[in-house]
């Protein structure tokens, strides 16, 4: 009974999706980390637990919202609500808890974190949730919006000044990627988000023309990534890896495209994915490595 009730908390909150967040929230507390602050394990672990419980609480906010239209799509039927592992009421009173938690510990950073964060809630759960996914086949690219603000979390955690370069930087990375990201799923689930009645870009406009839109963000997000040396300082780990990732995503993109096929998503899925861990901690590893640099010369 424990374990089932764990494993429908985790499915409630996405516990994997959560670590995407965390992750970007420390890459951009690391890139706005000033040398000679002191650095502090204390305040990593608040706004690592802080971003947990905003996003769980969000995730959890949103299938509680969505708990009729996930028993309708076959992708989400197995969501504990639908389930009826959980109540309705329990989830929203799971998520007020998380989120009052979250906003509770990122207050103690600073104010404007906790700020950023309530504005990510609203934006997510009340905009795009209740109105653009709704009703808007492009709904995802202003939905991005929220997706992307856990970087300018971490930033805030060091300073207010969240629109000096890396900061932008970063949260135009997060921005970008989550449109190839969502929509070759959506592509790969169009018969699932067709069933809810959900407008989706490929339901909307066909696979055709959502593969030109991938195709325009995935250029987009590269060219962001290969101008990281405007933004910020980028050495060593920009050229290894960089440069080399961002080639290959091109060339996967380019394979998806010829195929034209839903199934041979999932390649150029995961160089997405994994193009994004790399886009925000090689700008963190080459400022430590040039700190590092300094020091010893």
């Amino acid at each position: 009974m424990i374990t089932r009730v764990l494993k429908a908390y985790s499915q409630l909150t996405k516990t994997g999706i959560i670590v995407f967040s965390i992750v970007s929230a420390w890459a951009g507390y690391a890139l706005s980390f000033e040398m000679g602050q002191e650095f502090s394990l204390v305040n990593l672990f608040v706004l690592g637990a802080g971003i947990y419980f905003v996003a769980a609480g969000a995730f959890a906010l949103n299938q509680a919202q969505e708990w009729k239209l996930d028993g309708v799509m076959p992708r989400t039927q197995k969501r504990p609500i639908p389930q009826g592992v959980f109540k309705p009421w329990q989830g929203y009173l799971v998520s007020a808890i998380l989120i009052a938690l979250g906003l509770l510990f990122l207050s103690v950073l600073s104010e404007l974190t906790a700020v950023l964060a309530l504005a990510t809630i609203v934006l997510y759960n009340g905009v795009y949730t209740l109105l653009w996914k709704r009703r808007w086949a492009f709904g995802a690219v202003p939905g991005a919006i929220p997706g992307a603000l856990p970087v300018v979390i971490g930033f805030s955690a060091n300073t207010n000044e969240i629109w000096r370069p890396e900061c932008v930087y970063m949260f135009l990375i997060m921005f970008l990627w989550q449109m190839p990201h969502f929509w070759s799923l959506a592509i790969r689930f169009k018969d699932d988000y067709e069933k809810g009645g959900v407008p989706v870009l490929p339901v909307r406009l066909g696979t055709s023309r959502t593969m030109y839109h991938i195709g325009l963000y995935v250029f987009a997000y590269v060219g962001v990534a290969v101008m990281a040396p405007w933004y910020l300082n980028a050495n060593l780990m920009y050229v290894l890896l960089v440069l080399p990732i961002s080639a290959k995503l091109v060339w996967e993109f380019i394979k998806y495209y010829r195929a034209f096929d839903r199934a041979s998503w999932l390649p150029f899925f995961m160089w997405t994915n994994l193009s994004l861990l790399v886009y925000l901690a090689v700008p963190v590893m080459d400022k430590w490595i040039d700190w590092v640099f300094l020091r010893w010369t």
